[in-house]
């Protein structure tokens, strides 16, 4: 395999931050000699969830087995997980706000047709539903456990548990109609075609639609992630990546 240099797109505060926990681990197990210093594992794994890269091309860059690069990773992995907001942080964090956007997205999984419960029907293809948060700005607060893609965003904000934490803090939340009959204080557009509302309904959505896009713009910043637009991994491991990805966002945004 040919190895070339190569460019990571996330803030050196990102890196640091991965470093230090990475340092405090290894101190903790006792952890001595390793092919790779903490700063270097780091980012091993930053290339991974950055760029996508697998575990053959980071083995063959690093110089490692591509064995201990996928124990690298995912152990660093682990440690980012357990540091991302749960929804009652994110909602105490977001009290003060006027409302909160939701949204869902579908994270692409390679699986075949068999697979029944993760293909989204919305979608046309198999994957992960994953809910997020945003502040009135579109700026990324929370992303919840994937669900298989067959789950509706409906369904899929009241198992997470979204709607009464929203309602308990009396938040109000702008969402698209996948959530209707949410209820709570989760607000969308006015049913109906277009061509069937009235001239203030139709202002209505509007208005609606203009607040509302700027969810977009948080569940793009996941998907800057760019092994998130095409997973390859077990279902099982698709919540720890999301979590490690929305911990290091958090952090370097901060």
């Amino acid at each position: 395999m040919l190895v070339y240099p190569s460019g990571v797109d996330v803030s050196s505060s990102a890196l640091r931050f991965l470093t230090q926990q990475l340092r405090r681990h290894r101190r903790v197990i006792g952890s001595r000699w390793r092919r790779l210093s903490a700063g270097r594992q780091a980012l091993l794994t930053l290339a991974h969830l950055r760029m996508g890269h697998t575990y053959a091309q980071l083995a063959a860059g690093f110089g490692l087995g591509t064995t201990t690069a996928y124990r690298y990773v995912t152990e660093a992995v682990e440690l980012l997980a357990v540091l991302a907001p749960s929804l009652a942080e994110a909602v105490r964090t977001a009290s003060a706000k006027a409302y909160l956007l939701l949204d869902g997205t579908l994270l692409p999984i390679d699986r075949i047709a068999a697979d029944r419960p993760f293909y989204s029907g919305k979608h046309k293809k198999h994957g992960m539903n994953v809910q997020v948060l945003a502040d009135p700005f579109g700026r990324l607060l929370w992303a919840s456990p994937a669900l298989p893609g067959a789950v509706h965003d409906v369904r899929a904000a009241r198992e997470h548990g979204i709607v009464d934490a929203l309602a308990g803090a009396g938040i109000p939340c702008w969402t698209d109609k996948g959530y209707r009959g949410a209820g709570g204080t989760v607000r969308i557009p006015c049913w109906g075609r277009w061509e069937t509302l009235s001239a203030g309904q139709q202002a209505v959505n509007r208005s609606h639609a203009k607040i509302r896009a700027l969810a977009e713009k948080a569940v793009a910043t996941l998907k800057a992630w760019r092994l998130l637009r095409k997973l390859r991994c077990s279902t099982t491991r698709i919540t720890s990546l999301v979590q490690a990805v929305l911990a290091l966002h958090l952090t370097s945004s901060g």
